[in-house]
């Protein structure tokens, strides 16, 4: 076996300078990555009460106590920067929305949950605004790559719902007829009265309609019996 050569005074000193070194840069990663995650959190809030294009590296700046050029550098641009807030609103969307209904039975439990989590959310964003909804009245008729951002998010959520549908189908819970798109666009329906209602109007009772309106649409596809509030509907048979 060939023998090392002996470490001497220099190479000695090298490892330890070398691991403090590593240790510097990953204390400066880690630290930089807080300070991407509160202008994140500042930006989010600015979003929800001045809608995407109130976004600004000044706003940001003043919000946080921080110099334009410090929020420009973990950012980029005013555009990656509304990207990245809209991302940010998706994975806290999905957290609260979409990841406690997924743990439930397949159907419509998970059906129930995924409307029910949804209107919480908006319920919530009463005073705030919803960043899908103000989203897209600011970049209905903008192309470009926030609109894109903003459009692939909400695409993902619609997925999610169709496939709980078609699910819920397969199951036997709604009925062989149900037609996916169209439940879908009767639940998202909803979804925009309540916030319209709710958030424009201030009408009493929105939150109570929407849900009420979600159980008259289920017991529109559901098959007898499987659309009660508090049942487990039998599954259908696989053949």
């Amino acid at each position: 076996m060939p023998q090392l050569d002996a470490p001497t005074a220099d190479t000695a000193l090298d490892a330890p300078a070398g691991r403090a070194g590593a240790r510097g840069s990953a204390r400066a990663l880690q630290k930089g990555q807080q300070t991407r995650a509160t202008i994140l959190e500042a930006a989010l809030g600015l979003a929800s009460h001045m809608g995407l294009e109130g976004l600004s590296i000044g706003a940001l700046a003043e919000v946080t106590q921080m110099s334009k050029s410090g929020v420009f550098a973990h950012f980029g641009s005013r555009e990656e920067l509304q990207i990245s807030v809209i991302r940010e609103y998706h994975q806290r969307f999905e957290e609260e929305v979409f990841f406690p209904a997924v743990r439930l039975p397949r159907g419509l439990p998970r059906l129930r949950a995924m409307f029910e989590n949804w209107v919480k959310r908006v319920s919530v964003e009463i005073d705030s605004g919803c960043i899908y909804i103000s989203g897209a009245v600011e970049f209905d008729d903008r192309p470009g790559p926030v609109r894109d951002a903003l459009a692939s998010m909400v695409l993902a959520w619609h997925a999610a719902l169709e496939k709980a549908i078609r699910i819920s189908v397969a199951e036997g819970h709604l009925g062989p007829d149900t037609e996916a798109e169209q439940m879908l666009f009767e639940l998202h329906g909803l979804i925009l009265a309540l916030h319209h209602d709710a958030r424009f109007l201030r009408t009493p009772g929105a939150l109570d309609r929407a849900r009420r309106g979600f159980e008259r649409t289920l017991s529109h596809y559901a098959v007898a019996g499987a659309a009660e509030p508090g049942t487990t509907p039998l599954r259908r048979a696989r053949r």
